[in-house]
Parts: structure tokens; sequence; C-alpha cells
């Protein structure tokens, strides 16, 4: 049956079949549409428009810690999506008391960690707001990816890794114990659960040594075992002092169990991968690190853990460069403000399974050797079993010149060894280079030397036979760095007034970041063009005449400061 009616002179003729059809298509379109809303949430205009968009599958943000200059946002990733950059999401910042107030920033940046979470480094939280996440390229959506519990930097279980006789060790912040002292255990002990704040449901263990920031536990079973379902979440580590009526601390850290053992080789056993390795923690050495590497390359080391702590430079574009051109160089993500000793206890567990030795300097430290023997030789000379003295030998120590601005006034095109070449007549400190598996179960360390076991002891490298040139006080653009926040232990910002007196200070500077009139000339003492003319000597390419480190773009950035200073 069919429906006629005039409308403007034409017939329109209506199938009440064909209505009924385009109602059914609607409504079905309408359900179908709904549904993926709820469970998908909403499409993108890309998705919408049928472009390709690739898959991001991110679980709820698991929770924050807040540092006085930025904020960590930890989220779980899967591994059948891909990895989130800085450009796939936003920080939004709420005003607490006008919801109308929100503005959004990109990340600093997204940090991939060992145990399935990604780290999302946010600004600093303003006073009276809270942080969340957005994504930035769904556009129709503006769902907040809303951050769980905020914990503060200071009182933190922030790391832990299942050393290789299957203990946890656990770093924490908030316990206060005393540097370079062991504490009584027995007021502490680790809790395991998923859910700190459920005591019935946590694993407790008895504590093993505490010293400094570094809490070693018996590790449960279970734990070893790990989760028994692919997709739980792993189990988090705390420390909970007894007695105390207190809670465990807060923690972020998942205790990472590697798979591969460690097998003694003080006795002579299996052979390690690396004879000679180097551990440091820097923040912003892009700079100087490919000359660092490139250099120490030369004399023999063949592995580098470089701990990053809180880099904003090129330094991740620079150590794929190193790893693209043949060097073993991997990078560990570190933001934890005055854990320098830590960071070198969490390295040694780490270098423990491949080194033979570790090193532990800093990326402007640079060991000179005058007889061109290698690193590794100068270790055999003096570990090489010939005596039951020499084999209890669990750690080499060598002195370090500090060298000054030698006269210099711009960052030197050539790499620091060619040009700084005025130091300091007396070594300041030593610096260690250790046989992993000999170091003290508390691992307490201090200015980059360690307590060793009970049996084992430490040696002097004669400082003709072997130095580090140490090139502390660069020119002051370079130098200036050092009033940002740093990794050291007793100084972590040199604009605050503690521990003034501090060696980790440079003396008569203050506590101000403006440059001193002579500066240049500071901290020159006596000339020493030693590994100035061994460098020129060994590693200067003999057809362009630049050294092997010197890229093109060092190049030309040397010729426009050259250009730039006949103008002064």
């Amino acid at each position: 049956m069919k429906n006629r009616r005039k409308r403007g002179g034409c017939d329109v003729i209506v199938s009440w079949r064909r209505f009924f059809r385009f109602v059914a298509l609607f409504v079905s379109s309408f359900v179908v549409f709904s549904a993926l809303f709820i469970f998908l949430g909403k499409p993108s205009i890309k998705a919408v428009l049928g472009a390709s968009v690739p898959a991001v599958k991110v679980d709820p943000v698991l929770e924050a810690v807040k540092f006085p200059d930025q904020t960590l946002i930890f989220i779980r990733y899967q591994s059948s999506s891909r990895l989130l950059t800085k450009d796939d999401l936003f920080c939004v910042f709420s005003n607490a008391k006008d919801s109308s107030k929100v503005y959004r920033e990109l990340p600093s940046g997204v940090e991939t960690s060992d145990s399935a979470r990604q780290i999302v480094r946010c600004s600093a939280v303003p006073r009276h707001h809270t942080v969340s996440l957005a994504f930035t390229k769904w556009t129709v959506d503006n769902r907040l990816l809303v951050v769980g519990p905020t914990y503060r930097w200071d009182r933190l279980v922030y790391d832990a890794v299942i050393d290789h006789d299957n203990t946890t060790v656990a770093f924490v912040k908030g316990l206060n114990l005393r540097p370079g002292k062991v504490a009584d255990v027995s007021r502490y002990e680790c809790v395991y659960g998923w859910d700190l704040a459920k005591p019935k449901l946590l694993l407790r263990s008895q504590v093993i040594s505490a010293a400094q920031e570094i809490v070693r536990c018996e590790t449960p079973p279970t734990v070893l075992k790990g989760p028994r379902m692919a997709q739980s979440p792993p189990v988090k580590v705390s420390v909970r002092i007894k007695g105390s009526g207190m809670p465990p601390l807060p923690s972020v850290a998942h205790p990472i169990n590697r798979p591969v053992r460690f097998k003694d080789s003080t006795y002579g056993g299996e052979r390690k991968q690396f004879e000679t390795c180097v551990c440091t923690m820097t923040r912003n050495a892009a700079n100087v690190l490919r000359e660092w590497v490139m250099y120490h390359a030369g004399i023999g080391v063949t592995r580098w853990f470089v701990y990053d702590n809180n880099s904003d430079d090129d330094i991740v574009s620079e150590i794929k460069n190193l790893i693209n051109s043949g060097y073993n160089v991997s990078r560990h993500f570190w933001p934890w403000i005055k854990t320098q000793e830590a960071g070198f206890a969490n390295c040694a567990i780490r270098a423990k399974r491949d080194c033979d030795w570790v090193a532990f300097i800093d990326v402007d430290e640079f060991f000179y050797i005058p007889s061109g023997q290698t690193l590794t030789e100068v270790i055999k000379n003096y570990t090489t079993p010939s005596s039951s003295s020499s084999s209890k030998i669990g750690e080499i120590r060598t002195s370090c010149h500090s060298f000054g601005p030698s006269g210099l006034k711009d960052p030197p095109r050539r790499g620091v060894m060619a040009s700084y070449t005025c130091r300091m007549s007396l070594p300041e400190r030593h610096k260690s280079i250790i046989r992993p598996e000999t170091l003290n179960t508390a691992l307490i360390n201090v200015v980059h030397h360690f307590q060793l076991k009970e049996g084992f002891t430490f040696v002097y490298v004669e400082k003709d036979t072997m130095v580090i040139n140490h090139y502390k006080y660069q020119v002051w653009d370079i130098f200036k760095e050092k009033f940002k926040r740093r990794v050291a232990t007793y100084v972590a910002d040199w604009q605050d007034k503690d521990n003034v007196g501090s060696k980790d200070r440079t003396p008569g500077l203050g506590t101000r970041p403006v440059e001193p009139s002579d500066w240049s000339e500071r901290f020159c003492e006596v000339r020493d063009n030693g590994l100035k003319d061994w460098v020129l000597e060994n590693f200067v390419d003999r057809k362009t005449q630049r050294f092997l480190w010197e890229g093109e773009r060092n190049i030309m950035e040397g010729e426009v400061v050259a250009q730039m200073s006949l103008y002064r």
C-alpha cells in the first residue's frame, strides 16, 4: 500500500517498507556506535574518517612521585602495544579551587623501565593544582588519565633488584640511616605485595643488611617464581620499621629477577663476557660522552653503563649513535635525587653478571696511562695471582688530578683532553675499579669506593703508572651546569646553603651562579700536557687531522665560536 500526498506541485511517494528499513538501520547503527563509545571511548576524528591510527593500549595510571622540579607519573604498558613517546601525551594541570583553570603541556620525556612500565616526566605540580594525563591525538576525547597515589621523593622505596644470590636489594629513602654505617637489622622487615595498604595480604621477610639507602632482604620463594598469570602486575617491595605502628614506606619498586645467573669467577671460575667495564652517573653529558666512550674504548674498556639523572639534552640520541657505531653502551634512567652511592650499588649488581672489573668514574674523568698499556693490562699487573695476596684484591684505587679552565673562556671544540692542560698540584681524591663479587653484602660505598667482603683488600696504583685526569673546573658556560640539581649525595643543589664546606663544591665559589672575573685562570698550578700529547699521537686521523670523536657538527660549531670571538 502506498501513501501519496502533494508538496510543491510534485508527487512524493514514500514506501513504508523502505521507511521501516531506514529506521531499523538508524537504530542498529546508533546501538553499535553507543557500544563502541561505552567500551572503547570516543573515537578520534582520524578513526571516524578512516585514517590509520597506531594502536596504543594503556592501563590506568598507577602512581606518581613529586620532586621539587618535576613529577614522575608511572603507567603500565602492554607488550602488544607500541611504546608511548612524549608527543603522545599531555601533562594536564588543574586548579583544585577553580575547575575552569586548566592548562596542559608536553612532558619533557617518556622513559621505559624494566618492570613493564613507562615513566612520564611532567613539570612540578603548582600549588593547589593536580596533575593528570591526556592523549594528544584524541582530538575529540576530553577524558583524562587520572593519577593514582602520589608520593614524596624523599620518603619512598624507589628501586629494587633481585641479586644473583636471590636476595632482594631495595633502595630506600626515609629510614635516615647513618652514612657509611651498618644499621641494626632487627628494627626492620621487608614486605611484598600488590597493595601495601592491605597488611593481611602482605608477605614478610627478614632484613639481612641495612646501610645508607640500601636494604637487603630475603626474597620469598613465591616472589622469585613471579606472577602466575602473564597479565598480572609485578609485586612491590617495601620496608617497615618494626614497633613504630606505621605502615610500610610508600613504594614504586618492583624487584626485577634477572634470568641469567652469575657464576663466581673469583677463584678462576667461568670467564665473563667483558673484562673491563665502566659505570657512570651523569646529567646532560651529550657534549662529552662521545669523547669519553671512544677514548676509553681505545685503552681497553668494552662495556659502559650510563645512569642518566634527568638529562634534557641529546644524550639519548648520542648513545644510539655510539651503539650504531659498535660500542656496547646502555642507558639506565635514574631520576632519584642525591642517590649517587645507591645508583653505583645498583650498577655493581647489574654489572656483576657480565664484567670482571668495573670502574666507577664520571664523564669528565679520563684514565691516563703514560706507558701506553691498556686499562685491562694495568689491572692484571696488580691482580694476577702471582702471590696469595694479589688474588685477594677486590678494589684498585687511582688518584685524581683536578684540571681548571686553563685560560679558556669558550667551550673547546676539540674536546677536553686536548684543551685543558693546567691542574692543581696535589691529587684531590681517588676513584675505584672493583671486582663486583667481592663487595660487602651491605654495598656500602662512599665517593666512588666500596667496602669489601672480609678477606679482600684494595691496592693503590702508583701515580707514574696510572692517574685520572678530572676535568672538573671547565669553562664557565659548562661548569655552571653544576648549579642545577645534581646527583651527588652531599650537595644536590649548589644554591642551597647546606654542606657549604663539602668537597662536592668548588673552593671559594660560594652558592651563587655568578662567574668570577678570574675564573679562566683559577685552579692552575701545574702545566700538564701528558694526556693531550698522548691522544694527539694515538687518536688523530692522519688524513683529516681530526680526533676520532670529532663530528662534523662539532667542527662547524667550533668554527662559529672562533668567528664570533674575532668580533669581541
